[in-house]
């Protein structure tokens, strides 16, 4: 005689008794570009709650603002978001130099635009290959990595550095760009955009991925806005905002500036979103260079010794790689600010994680924390 009886897993388990059991992912997961702590709890292989946990990178750099002078404070904004070293420097320089009613010669706007977008396919390039290999699939982070080496190279030959540029002065640039970067840079844009579909082909219709992405991880856009999500993750689930379209700072408002967006809201919307923003990114960073090449003149302007912002506040923001960052400045007339409060991309990401995971089975937990995008640094500032 047999007996048939059905036996769920998790929450939907009507025959099998389950006891809540929390568990900590982190503070040391190696797959969160930085360290992150997830308090979940569970029932069976089930999430029921999910709390992030924050401020274990915690560097105190809005605090270490207040005694830092102007030039030095752009050195901090640079690097509490690794990968987008250069937005970040970029959003500081705007807020000083709003502030102090600086004119940025044209020549310094273009290039500050081509650079920004240069930065900002860097960024997605290496969340392009680093998601996939968090969910299984090692060969495309390589793809990833050699279209990032090619870019890489162009920064470096400009600002020096490859990672940390500090090439944002307020007023402009540290200095003109060499004899012939220009064409340079276009070719190595060339070759990154004859070389992108390779990345799409590999992962973007493989059968394992779908079925880690599809349908996983659904952010819906009355989340996304509720929680305050931007960027990539938020065009993911049909939020059409983007600043450099929608407030244009810089030269974007002299543009025409694809908005890259989805409706699904899962995983794979999220991958797809990030992907076709790189093809849009390179387009605009060749316009702007080509734009470079027909205006001559300074790419800076000429500060005092000691710089000192009026007494005064303002608030400035531009929509970098991850999302939208904010920058409140707050001067009493002194060289270093007063107060200068950073609302980062990575923050309000990471903060929809809990609701994001709620009822998602552990197996599919992290493929839905990697497609946030988020650098951790940037949370913890």
């Amino acid at each position: 005689m047999t007996r048939e009886m059905t036996v769920g897993v998790g929450a939907g388990a009507d025959h099998l008794d389950t006891t809540e059991m929390v568990l900590n992912i982190g503070p040391q997961h190696p797959s969160t570009h930085g360290v992150l702590r997830l308090k979940l709890k569970l029932d069976g292989e089930r999430v029921t709650a999910c709390e992030p946990v924050v401020g274990y990178m915690h560097r105190g750099a809005e605090k270490l603002f207040e005694v830092r002078d102007y030039r030095q404070i752009l050195m901090l904004a640079n690097r509490h978001d690794w990968l987008s070293a250069f937005c970040s420097e970029l959003g500081v320089a705007l807020a000083v130099e709003r502030l102090m009613g600086i004119e940025v010669p044209e020549r310094a706007v273009w290039l500050r635009t081509a650079l920004a977008e240069l930065n900002r396919v860097l960024n997605h390039l290496m969340f392009l290959g680093s998601y996939p290999l968090e969910i299984g699939a090692i060969t495309p982070v390589f793809y990833a990595f050699r279209e990032r080496e090619v870019l890489q190279g162009v920064f470096e030959e400009a600002a020096g550095g490859r990672m940390h540029f500090m090439f944002n002065r307020i007023g402009g640039l540290k200095e003109e760009v060499p004899v012939g970067w220009t064409g340079r840079a276009r070719e190595a844009i060339g070759l990154v955009r004859k070389r992108m579909p390779d990345i799409d082909k590999l992962i973007t219709r493989n059968e394992i991925f779908l079925a880690r992405t599809k349908g996983v991880g659904v952010l819906t856009p009355e989340k996304a806005v509720a929680y305050g999500v931007s960027g990539p993750v938020a065009r993911a689930s049909g939020v059409d905002f983007d600043l450099r379209r929608d407030e244009p700072y810089l030269a974007y408002g002299e543009l025409k500036v694809p908005v890259v967006t989805r409706t699904a809201g899962d995983c794979h919307a999220r991958f797809e979103c990030l992907l076709e923003q790189v093809y849009v990114s390179l387009d605009l960073a060749e316009e702007c260079l080509n734009r470079v090449d027909a205006i001559s003149g300074p790419v800076n302007v000429r500060l005092p010794k000691v710089v000192k912002a009026p007494e005064g506040h303002t608030y400035a923001w531009t929509e970098n790689p991850l999302g939208v960052n904010g920058y409140y400045l707050v001067s009493r007339g002194e060289k270093t600010p007063y107060r200068l409060k950073l609302r980062t991309a990575s923050y309000s990401n990471v903060q929809a994680l809990a609701t994001l995971l709620e009822g998602c089975l552990v197996p599919d937990l992290v493929a839905v924390l990697g497609s946030m995008f988020f650098v951790v640094g940037d949370v913890d500032k």
